[in-house]
């Protein structure tokens, strides 16, 4: 009887096919990591980062001008500040103008010594309203106070008004995040597909 030899086993390509899906997956999601990364920064509204004169301290002579330096550049658009004596008189004059992330507050002159609040209102770079508060201390000044000084409370802001900001068109959610994450689900829904066809030929 001639020699009887065992049948050729047939090689399997599935770890292979198995390896290189889990590879495509994985650069897939490191790919959205960095994009989840990125994106996290400019979803964060902007933030008071200093002041001159600075939160809570002291300076010789009330300055001419109040600084707030923001993080990012605000919209001009909007922007309020009250610079108020003890006697809730507002010394500032005019509107505060915008120089690159600085909102700059003129006070009028015959403003006295002693201590001040300032309440700030901007629209940051997202279109977002945000407002805070701080005071400080004028250790000199002028004694008269103008007849044009005016009394003025605290800055309000109406509930009514963040949602008048938002429709301009800008929201906090991460469209394109969302649809990056379904093109990814997609290709790796099809590389799933393509190894399965593989696997079965």
């Amino acid at each position: 009887m001639p020699a009887q030899f065992p049948a050729p086993v047939a090689r399997s390509s599935t770890p292979t096919a198995l390896r290189h899906a889990a590879l495509v997956l994985a650069a897939l999601v490191a790919a959205l990591m960095l994009l989840l990364t990125a994106a996290a920064p400019a979803s964060a509204h902007d933030e008071l980062s200093s002041s001159n004169p600075p939160a809570g301290g002291e300076v010789d002579a009330m300055p001419a001008t109040v600084e707030l330096l923001f993080s990012q550049v605000p919209s001009g658009l909007g922007a309020e500040v009250q610079v108020l004596d003890a006697a809730g008189t507002d010394w500032a004059e005019g509107a505060p103008q915008i120089v690159d992330a600085s909102a700059q507050q003129a006070v009028r002159s015959g403003a006295p010594a002693g201590d001040y609040t300032v309440n700030w209102r901007v629209v940051s770079s997202d279109s977002h309203p945000i407002e805070g508060t701080f005071s400080f201390t004028a250790a000199s000044g002028a004694a008269s106070v103008p007849d044009a000084a005016t009394t003025a409370g605290p800055i309000e802001t109406p509930e009514a008004q963040a949602p008048d900001t938002e429709a301009a068109g800008v929201s906090d959610f991460p469209w394109s995040i969302l649809v990056m994450i379904a093109v990814l689900v997609a290709l790796a829904v099809g590389l799933g597909i393509t190894a399965r066809k593989r696997l079965r030929s």
